[in-house]
């Protein structure tokens, strides 16, 4: 009689590939993980004990002094207010630039994939052409744009650049997104008496849920994290968080107190960081659903 086997999953064999693969993610993690926990127990240390010279060892005690000072006492020249002022220009900076940067990168997107006005290919073209060409070559005759305009060292001359920057990508997205939606449920719309503005606010944007998502989070992230626009364009009392954390890390009034550059660092970083955590599932999922699709 043959013996009955059982039923279910087999089970999984150690071969080499996958013990290469572990290898690689372990040491991956580790490449990533790393810098971040030297970052956390060095702003949990007293200088005593960074002046020992351990650099990977835990603290003696958890001392949230040093998170304090980078938050309202740390130093920017002579002034020491720490990078609370810098997290707030940026979150002025950051929220409306994402807002009108991703709803006007849906309008395009959706634009160019459903109604195809006259010279729309020449139009997405030269959007992606303009993606490609390093910003910094735009700074100076932005300058004098906003200069003339009343807007340099502004926020709002900070968002309108990054609104200017940032459409290119999220035009290419949600209109790689958009054309994945089959045609016809517009022609459809369109027969039943809908509009452009109906169709996309009552279909195409419910339907673009992650997409929305994708963009928002690399907008936010590129905002967030930048450097050079917000300290070109923000003016001295709209400097980001990223400006003012480099002014306190390059900053030396007599001992130079590592555990609170690290504590400044880790504050300005936390924002992204939380984003990508807890919006992980939606970045995925518009992905997969064709954010980097042709």
């Amino acid at each position: 009689m043959t013996a009955l086997r059982p039923n279910g999953p087999k089970p999984s064999r150690l071969t080499v590939g996958r013990i290469g693969l572990y290898a690689f993610l372990i040491f991956s993690a580790l490449f990533f993980l790393l810098p971040l926990y030297t970052m956390l127990v060095t702003s949990l240390k007293t200088m005593e004990e960074i002046r020992q010279g351990r650099i990977f060892a835990l603290p003696g005690s958890l001392d949230f002094n040093a998170w304090k000072t980078a938050w309202s006492g740390a130093c920017m020249g002579t002034q020491c207010l720490g990078v609370r002022l810098g997290f707030w220009n940026s979150v002025k900076i950051t929220v409306p630039a994402v807002a009108i940067s991703v709803f006007i990168g849906a309008i395009n997107g959706y634009a160019l994939s459903f109604w195809r006005p006259k010279g729309s290919g020449f139009l997405f073209g030269l959007l992606m052409a303009g993606g490609l060409i390093p910003y910094q070559i735009f700074l100076y005759p932005l300058v004098r744009l906003l200069a003339n305009l009343s807007l340099y060292n502004s926020v709002a001359g900070v968002v309108l650049v990054h609104v200017i920057f940032g459409l290119p990508l999220v035009t290419l997205l949600f209109r790689n997104y958009f054309v994945a939606i089959p045609e016809e449920l517009c022609k459809a719309a369109r027969v039943d008496g809908a509009g452009f503005w109906r169709i996309f606010f009552e279909i195409m944007l419910p339907m673009s849920v992650p997409m929305v998502m994708v963009a928002s989070i690399f907008q936010f992230t590129g905002i967030w994290n930048d450097f050079l626009i917000g300290l070109v364009f923000a003016g001295r009392d709209n400097l980001p968080m990223t400006v003012q954390l480099n002014n306190i890390v390059n900053t030396t009034m007599g001992e130079r107190a590592y555990n609170v550059n690290m504590a400044a660092t880790i504050l300005t970083a936390i924002v992204p960081l939380a984003i990508y955590f807890f919006s992980g599932r939606w970045f995925v999922r518009g992905v997969a659903a064709g954010a980097v699709k042709g």
